[in-house]
């Protein structure tokens, strides 16, 4: 039996019991999760260091964040408001004619598949939000590790099944695998029933067509980032254009530049003196080190093919070439539009590309024909918003996180938190992969008609045992 099978058979044994469990004992089991990695806080940031070049700093703060997200879903299953269970009392005075008795949930799919993520070692890899929301939601999971940090994963995936495990969770519950080939096994196994990945278009995509595919295709949830255009009018770049290419620098460059969020296209106003301000404040930012070499090398290969676009110019470029010291680029709109395919690829690290425009109407134009974005942000000043009401209804056609004069690099972990966004920074623009609502990804709603009371869920029974919040017709 391989790995994969292993694991997925695992899981398949395990659903129906962990589906079943009660809140309070779901939600105990997130919380010993979060406890054990706290724990093992040191020994974990020191391995995730070792194999991500991220820094202490920066791990420690995203290993706090894992654990609060672990508990953030500790708090939703507890309140237990997601089962969105619906009674519908018989009525044979019904309108469209007598109704029978109605009760409608929400159940766990089954076991999921996770694809961890390189850029996030702990946030969006073995123990991450897909993790932490699936578990909530009553679903085994199936990890398979990224091969960025292997011994992190393993070492990871260890503390998060002993602490199931501890907390009585079914064995089968958490399992981890590695490899490519066992994680295309693992998505092409009849046990699996949902799919989460976080990574590149192109591997995202691949994995898609397999989920798709299927003799039962699955969901996949994809998150493949996103250029995430800013656009600064006339206004905001004459009243605050060094605090906009501060803001600017500071989010293009912040990490590395290595997040989905990174804004890597800026559209500002010809002449506003924004491109000065940012290149000036730029050429100071030194190189940072990228998480290993195929990503930087994936840099500097996707940077050179974005310089030598027909209308780019190097406003900012290190002698250099191997460096991954930051890039700034800048091409007027005309330009663009007419390279838009290209142009407006996404460039994993630290470069900008600045597109400088005569009209906002324009701008409107051109945004309303880019692929779909995780995020869109517009710096304007308050007394022009008379003459953005266009603008911003395309910025939020175009993405599933809209910004007013703040930058999108922060993606806060909380229940009105939309990380998603219209295909292909996502392959499901309706669902998010950060906050308490990535929960829903993995739930499917059914209805039970007329059925005896020690036959129905605990959600749907009148004596209401896991005291789940329901809504009585």
């Amino acid at each position: 039996m391989s790995e994969a099978d292993a694991a997925v058979s695992a899981a398949v044994t395990a659903a129906e019991d962990w589906a079943a469990a009660p809140p309070r004992d779901r939600a105990r089991a997130l919380n010993a999760v979060a406890d054990a990695l706290e724990a093992a806080r040191a020994e974990l940031v020191a391995l995730a260091d070792s194999e991500s070049r991220l820094g202490e700093t920066r791990l420690n703060g995203e290993l706090t964040r894992t654990t609060f997200q672990l508990r953030l879903f500790a708090r939703q299953v507890e309140e237990a408001g997601f089962y969105d269970a619906r009674i519908d009392r018989p009525d044979p005075g019904w309108p469209t004619g007598p109704r029978p008795d109605l009760r409608r949930y929400r159940a766990a799919v089954g076991p999921v598949l996770v694809f961890a993520a390189s850029n996030f070692p702990f946030a969006f890899s073995v123990a991450g939000g897909d993790t932490a929301s699936a578990l909530a939601a009553g679903c085994p999971v199936v990890l398979k590790a990224h091969p960025g940090h292997p011994r992190l994963s393993r070492r990871t995936g260890e503390i998060v099944a002993g602490a199931l495990k501890d907390a009585g969770a079914p064995d089968g519950t958490f399992g981890l695998i590695e490899g490519e080939q066992q994680g295309v096994d693992a998505l092409r196994h009849p046990g699996i029933a949902a799919a989460a990945f976080t990574g590149s278009e192109r591997g995202g995509l691949a994995l898609a067509r397999i989920a798709a595919e299927r003799p039962t295709p699955i969901p996949f949830y994809g998150e493949l980032g996103s250029t995430n255009p800013v656009v600064v009018t006339a206004g905001a770049a004459k009243s605050r254009g060094e605090e906009i290419a501060q803001g600017y620098v500071g989010s293009v460059t912040q990490g590395a530049g290595q997040f989905c969020t990174n804004p890597g296209l800026l559209f500002a106003p010809a002449g506003g003196g924004i491109v000065d301000r940012v290149a000036g404040l730029l050429k100071d930012v030194a190189a940072a080190p990228m998480l290993n070499d195929r990503i930087e090398s994936g840099f500097l290969d996707a940077a050179g093919r974005l310089a030598e676009r027909p209308g780019v110019d190097r406003v900012v470029w290190p002698d250099d070439t191997a460096s991954a010291a930051p890039r700034l680029l800048t091409m007027d709109l005309a330009a663009f539009a007419a390279d838009a395919e290209a142009a407006g690829q996404e460039c994993f690290g630290p470069l900008g590309l600045v597109v400088t425009y005569e009209s906002l109407r324009d701008v409107a134009e051109v945004i309303a024909k880019l692929p779909g974005q995780l995020t869109a942000s517009l710096h304007a000043e308050p007394e022009e918003s008379a003459e953005l009401g266009a603008l911003a209804g395309v910025l939020a056609d175009r993405s599933g996180r809209v910004l007013w004069n703040q930058w999108p690099t922060g993606v806060s972990v909380t229940h009105a938190m939309q990380h998603g966004g219209p295909f292909p920074a996502t392959t499901t623009p309706s669902t998010t992969s950060v906050g308490t609502a990535a929960i829903e990804r993995f739930l499917r709603p059914v209805t039970y008609q007329n059925w005896p009371q020690d036959l129905l869920p605990p959600p749907l029974r009148d004596d209401n045992p896991w005291d789940v919040p329901q809504r009585i017709h």
